[in-house]
């Protein structure tokens, strides 16, 4: 039973990464090509050197400047956006930047990698805490997830443009993931246990990371426009918000379906 939860989730997951790509092609693409317009000059060798800053449908952005950043960057490949975008300066003029791939597939395979993860551990998290996911409360999982892992890491990092300035790429991703663990947390104790030392308990690991602040760039300048940052910003979470309730809404419905036949 349990391997058709997971089977189930997987699918789930694949069906959410393709839906979030879509959207991602109709919201927030447009805005990285219109922001990769102001990009030039001194953001020009970075992108030759494979480290130029970008982010994927949220929250940390990614380089590529030595060995051991690659298991930091698959932990922020989870961020809001896609990870395909941390490569678009590389071989650029053929359009590949993802093993040869085009943007659109390299987002596509990101999201899809993303979208079964994410259903797993959510699925995952379902089953050992024995609370069930349905139709009727599947969105508000969807929920749970998007402000752990988008909206609430968002308010100390929130989802870059090419070519906005940053701080250190290791420092951003360390607290992106404390943030996202102690968030998930937080919801955990404040939503599914009882008492008030719990709802109290949540809260402060909730505020944890805000308090502690993340790490922000010395020099905020940037040639790209605030307000489009802005709008990269709302779009970046709003397509990340349609992905975690569609994946908890497919969840519920899967699972139903498997409680029916079983």
């Amino acid at each position: 039973m349990i391997v058709r939860y997971l089977l189930a989730a997987l699918v789930a997951g694949l069906f959410s990464g393709v839906l979030m790509t879509a959207a991602q092609e109709a919201r927030v693409v447009p805005l990285i090509l219109h922001a990769e317009e102001f990009e030039g000059g001194d953001e020009a060798a970075p992108a030759a050197e494979g480290t130029t800053p970008t982010t994927e449908g949220a929250a940390a952005t990614h380089e590529h400047s030595s060995l051991g950043a690659v298991l930091l960057d698959m932990a922020s490949s989870l961020s809001p956006v896609s990870v395909a975008y941390a490569h678009d300066g590389e071989d650029h003029e053929e359009g590949g930047i993802m093993f040869g791939m085009s943007r659109f597939s390299g987002t596509l395979l990101a999201n899809l990698v993303t979208g079964a993860g994410f259903a797993l551990l959510l699925a995952g998290f379902s089953l050992v805490s024995g609370h069930p996911i349905t139709v009727a409360n599947g969105a508000l999982w969807g929920a749970a997830g998007w402000l752990a892992v988008h909206m609430l890491p968002a308010i100390g990092l929130p989802p870059e443009l090419p070519g906005f300035p940053a701080a250190d790429l290791t420092q951003r991703q360390i607290w992106w993931i404390a943030a996202v663990v102690l968030s998930a947390a937080g919801l955990y104790l404040l939503f599914l246990k009882p008492g008030i030392v719990a709802k109290i308990a949540g809260l402060v690991l909730i505020a944890a990371p805000q308090v502690y602040g993340a790490p922000q760039p010395s020099d905020i300048s940037s040639a790209v426009p605030a307000v489009l940052g802005a709008e990269f910003a709302v779009a970046a979470l709003a397509t990340t918000l349609f992905f975690w309730i569609v994946l908890g809404l497919s969840l519920g419905f899967a699972n139903e379906k498997i409680a029916k036949a079983a």
